[in-house]
């Protein structure tokens, strides 16, 4: 019977294999950035490089030993789209999980229109490797970069929690130069932490009040900013949630509830919203709840896994049909020097598959 089911199972994933040429496609894939193919194996070797000193703005990485996956492709639904009331978990699958409870209700209004759509026409999606630091280097250093294979740079453009609020290279003439050298921005947003955040150099800003009312206030404080630097609407913002232990069932149901929110905000302000965590914490806890039905997820999740190969379609934690086919940056190694053009950065590096700024 277990035989008979995994067969089905892989059946039923080759069926759903769909190659998705959205709009406004800024990079092709790589070798191993799309979703594999039948048979194919997943991951890139990632460059040499000399582990640096310079503390993470991301929560530790992960490397753990990766459970095998079915290879077949993603569906072609990139929103999460929750199961019918009552429904179990495909074959193979354990049955999805309940929500926390103890989370506020949610207006009527706040409900996504259409569960299970396609990105919108605005939406960016850049596909390619790409590195994030804790300062925006400057456009000298960046410009040197395009001696590099990355195409995409991440940047902490607001939030109350970053490590580096200062950023002095990060205007909207910053931006409006390196969109004009071909680079795509992943704009990200360090907010309040969960109220259980493991690291103590978050534990100042842990989510404090009405969750709901903070992830208002902050989601429309993010899409105020973007707008400030030049990013418009159908931008994807990154919020950045440090890992926190979401089996604390109150402290889970805390941080959904101010995650959901500010997604809300994002959302009605025409940008989309995206979530970056620990793939044992953050993105294990919003995936179950993707599992149970739950409205107002991220449009795009950022899971930092630290190991040798990218795997936007591997990672044991996610199902793979989850945030398909363009919704996954994997975080695959933290805290190297990494040399280009005559210029040193310390970075982390990023497989993408997912939408990015849209500069002007």
């Amino acid at each position: 019977m277990r035989r008979h089911m995994m067969i089905r199972r892989w059946v039923a994933l080759a069926v759903a294999v769909a190659s998705t040429a959205g709009a406004g496609v800024s990079a092709a894939y790589g070798d191993t950035a799309g979703p594999p193919r039948a048979g194919a194996e997943a991951g890139a070797e990632a460059p040499n490089a000399v582990t640096g000193p310079d503390p993470a703005e991301q929560a530790l990485g992960e490397a753990l030993p990766r459970s095998p996956v079915p290879r077949g492709g993603p569906g072609p639904s990139l929103r999460p789209l929750p199961r019918p009331e009552g429904q179990q978990g495909a074959p193979g699958r354990p049955a999805p999980a309940q929500p926390a409870p103890g989370a506020p209700e949610f207006p009527a209004s706040w409900q996504l229109p259409e569960l299970g759509a396609e990105l919108p026409a605005a939406a960016n999606i850049f596909r390619g490797k790409a590195f994030d630091t804790c300062h925006a280097p400057s456009i000298g250093v960046l410009r040197n970069w395009n001696a590099s294979d990355y195409r995409g740079v991440g940047v902490y453009f607001g939030g109350r929690g970053r490590a580096c609020p200062n950023q002095p290279n990060l205007t909207r003439e910053w931006l409006t130069e390196a969109d004009g050298m071909g680079w795509s921005v992943l704009p990200i947003y360090v907010g309040s932490q969960s109220p259980c955040v493991g690291a103590s150099n978050k534990q100042h800003v842990r989510i404090t009040g009405d969750p709901v009312e903070r992830g208002t206030e902050e989601g429309t404080d993010a899409v105020a900013r973007a707008a400030a630097l030049g990013m418009s609407k159908g931008s994807a913002l990154y919020l950045d949630m440090e890992a926190y232990d979401h089996r604390k069932t109150g402290c889970a149901a805390t941080t959904l509830a101010f995650v959901r929110a500010w997604n809300r905000a994002v959302t009605d302000r025409g940008y989309l919203p995206g979530f970056y965590s620990s793939a044992s914490s953050g993105i294990t806890h919003l995936e179950s709840e993707r599992r149970a039905g739950t409205s107002d997820l991220p449009a795009a999740i950022w899971f930092a896994r630290w190991q040798q190969k990218p795997d936007l379609w591997g990672e044991p934690v996610l199902a793979r049909d989850a945030w398909a086919p363009d919704g996954r940056v994997h975080q695959y190694t933290g805290n190297v020097k990494e040399t280009h053009g005559g210029s040193t950065l310390t970075i982390d590096r990023n497989q993408v598959s997912a939408p990015v700024a849209r500069i002007g």
